[in-house]
């Protein structure tokens, strides 16, 4: 290739075998870009880097198959992105990272971050292009170093890029089948408000599907579901409406339209979410209640707090019709009435209403650990900093009770924000396996910015606190590298159960000691990287 064209391989390689450090960036050519073996069924990337002392028309990257001995993995498994830049900003010594967020307070800067599907781009002289290769290992594929090669092609000329890669004998299952807890928050209304479309339109779900696909492979486990209007203030972009219409009649009964919220649900489970739904939420952030008043034909709004006679006259009777309608559909067992960040004395309050009415609903809740609590919760999300006692964990697992943690804004690290050293995204899978946990609870999957694709700043968090994928089913390096711990874990959890049955008490031995790094303190003195080498290669048997 004419002009001095530098491919460069970053400090990372990803997804499964990511996490290798390099002192400083090497030549493709000259090392494997793989470091850890990769198993059957799953999925696995690099970034390298791109730059040229001309400027580069028109560039293309292709993948060729790739052969291990007597088998293939076609180059329909590989696929490449270019990764975009977007506009984030910095953390800012003496500000809180929840509230009010003026731009001019934080330093702004360009990250890269998105994987932008694209065929071609235009490389000026001196930038550094990074660019995103994925291979998803069939499962049929046979173990053993697989070589292939990627060809970089411009108006200059083309490159050609060793890839070389090992499969070990061991095979992922299938995202639906994973055992991770995975939830993250999806907002339907985004995707309307950024595409202009009429919300629970048939275009609207077409534009839905590529966003809510990434999480269905991602091996997403929960629906979220809004059963009132506004249920956390309007706090994003774009606020959550309610999915089910509560209409007072003229004779003063109430009727209750479950359309919009079982087409959202048939949509998911379609997608393959289907293992959970949790329905927001019963004690909304400003306690202001929706219905539709057939009289004066009208959307009015009542406030009460959850001890008075008007919550209980305005949920009682909706409870009972909703547990009705969702035994119709089938849906009662995996239906759960969800609180976020609510008092211990309102959530002792709304679990009598409920279980009063209905015996059988399940309730869950994502907030603080209240021990008086913890035996009435199916679903059990515990703040990063908090934890369950271990004795606790176990009694839950045992009784089927989901247990997990969670990230926000309260936390600097570790997290996922455009600014976060992208290996905590890879450790929070980590620390749920080495703790216990069931897996991993976040607020926003796609409450988009107002344009999302160039600017992630937002008024009241970091950017990208708000999501961690892009309109049009553009994941993120973000994205990518908590698939990579979710994976991870799983191969943690069957490779545990395999050293159990063969007696590997050395591997076993050694695993637990890696985990002990997964904890705040190790990731407040040394970073994510060092636990995550360490982890993963006991995880590969180095």
């Amino acid at each position: 290739m004419t002009g001095k064209m530098m491919i460069l391989l970053t400090a990372l390689a990803l997804i499964a075998n990511g996490c290798r450090q390099a002192d400083a960036d090497f030549s493709w050519k000259d090392a494997s870009v793989f470091a850890y073996p990769i198993w059957k069924g799953e999925k696995t990337g690099a970034i390298a880097s791109i730059s040229s002392e001309d400027d580069l028309k028109n560039v293309r990257v292709k993948v060729s198959g790739f052969r291990g001995g007597n088998s293939t993995i076609p180059a329909s498994a590989a696929q490449v992105f270019f990764i975009r830049e977007v506009m984030g900003d910095t953390f800012q010594e003496g500000y809180g990272q929840c509230g009010n967020r003026r731009k001019e307070d934080f330093d702004s800067l360009l990250v890269a971050d998105m994987l932008d599907p694209v065929t071609s781009v235009d490389i000026p002289s001196g930038h550094n292009q990074k660019i995103w290769m994925s291979i998803r290992i069939p499962s049929d594929a046979g173990p053993g170093t697989y070589r292939g090669q990627m060809t970089l092609i411009s108006d200059k000329g083309r490159e050609t890029i060793p890839v070389e890669f090992e499969v070990a004998p061991y095979t992922l299952p299938e995202p639906s089948e994973w055992a991770f807890h995975l939830d993250l928050w999806q907002n339907p209304y985004a995707v309307a408000r950024y595409h202009g479309l009429e919300p629970w339109s048939s275009e609207h779900f077409r534009q839905m599907e590529p966003v809510m696909k990434i999480l269905a492979d991602a091996g997403q486990k929960v629906v979220t579901a809004t059963i009132l209007d506004r249920p956390w203030n309007g706090q994003t972009e774009d606020p959550f409406g309610s999915m089910v219409t509560k209409i007072l009649k003229k004779d003063g009964t109430w009727k209750y339209d479950y359309e919009i919220f079982d087409r959202w649900v048939e949509f998911m489970m379609g997608l393959g979410i289907d293992r959970q739904i949790n329905c927001y939420s019963m004690i909304p952030w400003k306690l202001e209640f929706d219905y539709f008043d057939e009289a004066s034909g009208e959307t009015r709004h009542i406030r009460c707090v959850p001890s008075s006679n008007e919550y209980r006259l305005y949920w009682g009777n909706f409870i009972s019709d909703f547990a009705a309608h969702l035994r119709e559909k089938g849906w009662f067992e995996k239906t759960v009435i969800a609180m976020d960040e609510r008092s211990e004395e309102d959530m002792k309050i709304v679990m009598q209403l409920i279980h009063g009415v209905e015996p059988d609903f399940k309730v869950s809740l994502a907030g603080n650990g209240h021990p008086s609590l913890e035996e009435h919760l199916y679903d059990y999300c515990i703040a990063f900093r908090q934890s369950f006692p271990q004795e606790v964990l176990r009694k839950r697992k045992e009784e089927g009770k989901i247990s997990t943690f969670y990230t926000c804004c309260a936390e600097r690290y570790p997290n996922t924000f455009l600014i976060s050293p992208q290996s905590e995204a890879t450790w929070i899978p980590w620390h749920a396996f080495a703790k216990g946990y069931d897996g991993y609870l976040r607020w926003a999957y796609n409450s988009w910015t107002k344009d999302p694709v160039r600017d992630a700043r937002f008024r009241s968090w970091p950017a990208g606190d708000c999501f961690i994928v892009y309109p049009d089913g553009r994941s993120s390096v973000r994205m990518e590298r908590l698939i990579e711990g979710i994976q991870d874990y799983e191969k943690a959890r069957l490779s545990m159960q395999r050293w159990e049955t063969e007696g590997d008490t050395a591997s076993i031995c050694r695993m637990k000691k890696a985990l002990e790094r997964f904890n705040f303190a190790d990731l407040t003195d040394n970073g994510a990287e060092d636990a995550l080498k360490e982890a993963k290669s006991a995880l590969a048997g180095i």
